[in-house]
């Protein structure tokens, strides 16, 4: 990223962050929603930019946001570790090449406390309501401890933050333990249990391997198998990371290698053909990895690759392949004290159940708290279909942006990237705005629809679409309102610096002069 220009109104530092008291309602340069890779790297590029009138409010009592509530067995990320990081805060000390999650959770710990974002984060702080005021050109920001009140709002709650359970009549009637992949009950023991995986995603293949030696019964209900890729992952060695450590350019020549290899990965998602032939490489993993043909046929996809999210893993076909490891593939159509029931009428007894169900991510709960000028949410406006200009500000919202947000997400690099960009944008609007006297910013109208055709334009044609298959990458419309549908750099590009021509500008208010 460039070097941050600095966004303070006056040299004079605050020492201590504001907080509520004697019933004055304290004020905020910017408010920070949520402790994630969002929030963290937008706190600590504020303050390398000399702002630290600012504040993150966190629902839970620890730094990392989804890399601090999925602590699953076998959780790890699919983004090689050199590239999913900070780019300003490398990690010469990865231990692999595809890092767990512990490992990324103690990484933003570290970070938190290095650049002292520590003290400007409020634990415990869930946001109730963020309400626009026009008059004052002010967001008044309620937590359950307190309110605030701020120039700027930037929500970095992030898509994958509140877990989606599965509608299935009588969940609430089962008598064992039930409890979601990012909830993960450490303190249950599984060893000996009969238990019922619903879901096959991401975090299922991950965890799936780990329980399936442990427990008495295992049994995984598919809705739709995924296209599994080997994982190359590889210990990274101590010469490695003295090298990283003493001559960083070297771990940076590494990020820049990975980084520009994963973009050719677009090819292959613009053009179902060439996926074609990856899935070929897919299809050879799972020959090699499953002996029996009937489990094969069974979990074997019969949409494109990439038109759902690709996975990495080297053990979950063969943890399927155990003899006390099942399969199901009818539609589970009830669920009763003891058992989980199927379309064929089959009466599943299982003692536990985890659901692998992913997130509510077309329907962002911090969508119904966001109350713009007219004082309707954020998901009244979206009606279904999120979107932003850029990904990042949405018209009738001023001063608000929301990180990885809509048309933001990846299906072939590196997030951290994405988010960064976004950073870019918000520093150098609050720049703009107090260097020329701007109270409030939105983009116009004719830009965000500009930006929201341009995305479906791109996207036309892409596997995502053409695919022959159903995916959280596509809204309940059928839009794409996830998916960033290009290469990455163009992102960066566009976000590098604040545009005036596409927003509109109002003045400072006479009441705040």
């Amino acid at each position: 990223m460039s070097t941050p220009t600095r966004v303070r109104d006056t040299a004079t530092e605050q020492q201590t962050p504001p907080g509520p008291g004697d019933g004055h309602v304290p004020h905020l340069a910017v408010a920070i929603v949520g402790n994630g890779f969002s929030g963290l790297g937008t706190a600590i590029r504020l303050r390398q930019a000399g702002e630290d009138n600012f504040l993150i409010f966190e629902r839970h009592d620890d730094v990392g946001g989804t890399w601090r509530d999925n602590s699953y067995p076998g959780c790890a990320c699919d983004v090689p570790s050199h590239l999913y990081s900070f780019s300003f805060a490398p990690n010469p000390d990865w231990s692999r090449s595809f890092s767990g999650q512990p490992e990324i959770h103690a990484y933003l710990q570290r970070v938190s406390a290095e650049y002292d974002i520590d003290r400007f984060t409020r634990h415990r702080h869930e946001v109730l309501d963020a309400t626009w005021d026009d008059a004052t050109q002010q967001w008044t920001v309620t937590t359950s401890q307190g309110v605030w009140t701020g120039d700027a709002l930037v929500l970095g709650s992030g898509a994958l933050s509140d877990p989606s359970f599965p509608d299935v009549p009588g969940l609430d009637s089962f008598e064992g333990p039930v409890f979601h992949s990012a909830t993960w009950r450490h303190d249950l023991d599984l060893t000996g249990r009969k238990v019922a995986v619903i879901g096959t995603g991401a975090s299922a293949i991950q965890f799936v391997p780990e329980i399936a030696p442990v427990v008495g019964e295992l049994k995984v209900f598919q809705r739709t198998p995924p296209w599994i890729m080997p994982r190359q992952d590889r210990a990274i060695t101590g010469v490695e990371k003295l090298l990283f450590r003493w001559f960083p350019p070297a771990q940076r020549a590494v990020r820049e290698a990975i980084y520009w290899a994963r973009e050719t990965f677009v090819f292959g998602f613009r053009d179902p053909k060439r996926m074609a032939k990856a899935a070929k490489i897919a299809e050879a993993h799972m020959r090699r990895q499953v002996s029996d043909p009937e489990l094969r046929e069974k979990i074997t996809p019969s949409y494109s690759m990439g038109c759902k999210r690709i996975l990495l893993s080297n053990d979950y076909l063969p943890a399927l392949d155990r003899d006390n490891v099942e399969v199901i593939t009818e539609k589970i159509v009830e669920i009763r004290p003891h058992a989980v029931v199927t379309a064929d009428g089959t009466e599943h007894e299982v003692d536990t159940i985890i659901a692998g169900t992913g997130f509510a991510i077309g329907d962002l709960p911090i969508s119904h708290r966001i109350h713009g000028r007219d004082g309707r949410t954020l998901a009244d406006h979206w009606a279904g279909s999120p979107y932003a200009h850029n990904g990042t500000m949405i018209a009738g919202f001023p001063n608000a942006f929301t990180l990885l947000g809509p048309n933001t997400g990846l299906g072939h690099n590196s997030v951290v990237f994405m988010i960064e960009s976004q950073i870019n944008l918000v520093l150098d609007t609050i720049r703009h705005m107090r260097g020329h006297g701007v109270g409030a910013v939105e983009p116009t109208r004719a830009a965000q629809d500009a930006f929201v055709a341009e995305m479906q334009q791109k996207t036309e044609g892409t596997v995502w679409v053409d695919g022959g298959c159903s995916s959280w990458y596509l809204d309940k419309h059928g839009q794409n309102s996830a998916l960033w549908p290009t290469f990455t750099m163009p992102f960066r590009r566009r976000l590098r610096r604040f545009r005036p021509e596409e927003y509109v500008l109002t003045p400072v208010a006479a009441t705040r002069r």
